[in-house]
Parts: structure tokens; sequence; C-alpha cells
């Protein structure tokens, strides 16, 4: 398994357990997490990552991700999040990685999915 598919795999079981040992296993205590390239107040130290870190959702989002490409620093990740109910997204990550596997950088690329997007 490469480390971007673990680190993604670790992502998802956070994303759905909410636990913050789950976070703290994909995050660096000084990671930086960009909820977009541009962002002007990144979340930075895994305190901050926690507090940010989404809130129940309340529908079961479904998602296809995937690793486009790696090296030993980072990892793209690409595909989509569908809210039921909600807005869709589609996504293209950037994981920043440390010796240890864990992320020190987290930039998310997303934008809600048109219906071109489909097509």
């Amino acid at each position: 398994m490469s480390r971007t598919r673990a680190w993604l795999d670790g992502y998802i079981t956070a994303w759905q357990t909410e636990n913050p040992d789950d976070v703290r296993a994909i995050f660096t205590d000084d990671a930086e997490y960009w909820f977009r390239p541009d962002d002007p107040d990144p979340a930075r130290g895994i305190d901050a990552i926690l507090a940010a870190w989404p809130e129940p959702e309340g529908a079961d989002p479904q998602h296809q991700l995937d690793v486009l490409v790696e090296n030993d620093d980072v990892g793209i990740v690409t595909g989509t999040i569908d809210y039921p109910g909600g807005t869709d997204y589609v996504n293209l990550w950037e994981v920043h990685f440390a010796p240890d596997g864990r992320a020190k950088k987290f930039v998310e690329w997303c934008r809600a999915r048109s219906e071109s997007d489909s097509a």
C-alpha cells in the first residue's frame, strides 16, 4: 500500500469516527490544514485542526477518492464527495508528508460539482 493510500484511508477513518486520536494519527502536531489554496487563515497545529475538524454532517456522504500521483514528499488525491440532499464536490488534495507518514501540510482544492462534470 502506498504512503498516500494509507494516509487517505486514515483520513476517511477520522472523518467517519470524528475521534481526535484518529485525526492525530494522520496530522503532525505542527501540521497546517489549508481549507483552500489561498486560505488566509489555515488551521495551524493539531489543536487548531481538531477545533476546525468537520462537524458531523447528518447525512452519510458518499465519496470516491483515490491517489492520483505521489512521491516521497507529496501525495495528490482526487475524486468526488457527494452529500445526500446537499452539495456535491470535485476534489484535489495535496498531502505534504512528514518522515513518519503523517501530513505536515494539507491543502484542499475543491469546487461544487456542476451538471457538466458528469457529462
